[in-house]
């Protein structure tokens, strides 16, 4: 099942506003390596599966990975070939709103070679530039 909230207020939300760069999630705070966001992107819920598939899979079951981000804007979308108006389309995808600075994914428990090749992998499956950061690093 995809990372989505178990319920919202509203079942169709704005596009909101993606400038300024992260106020939240700005550190490692969890594990001793990180995964830092350089652009700003929305990063939907099958994407961020993506990553802890393909980190679980490289790191065989060693370690711990944290998801920083959650996808907790519903993103709509008009069926193809339909008229203009008659309201706002369907829920099609959840995102994730990231901004430059943002610590997208952590992991603790193994050795620094290990982690960078493990979010290598997963940054690969992100639609934004990131870098690799360790604890205590801004």
């Amino acid at each position: 099942m995809p990372l989505m909230p178990k319920r919202v207020k509203h079942r169709k939300a704005h596009r909101g506003c993606r400038k300024g760069i992260a106020t939240a999630c700005e550190y490692v705070a969890y594990g001793e390596y990180g995964l830092k966001s350089l652009g700003r992107a929305w990063i939907t819920a099958a994407q961020i599966e993506a990553c802890r598939v393909s980190i679980n899979r490289h790191l065989k079951r060693k370690g711990r990975l944290w998801i920083r981000i959650f996808p907790d804007l519903p993103v709509t979308k008009k069926p193809p070939e339909t008229r203009m108006g008659k309201g706002k389309g369907d829920p099609e995808a959840w995102v994730a709103v990231v901004k430059p600075g943002t610590v997208m994914l952590e992991l603790g428990g193994i050795t620094e070679a290990s982690a960078r090749e493990a979010l290598v992998l997963a940054a690969a499956k992100l639609p934004v530039r990131s870098r690799f950061v360790t604890r205590g690093e801004h």
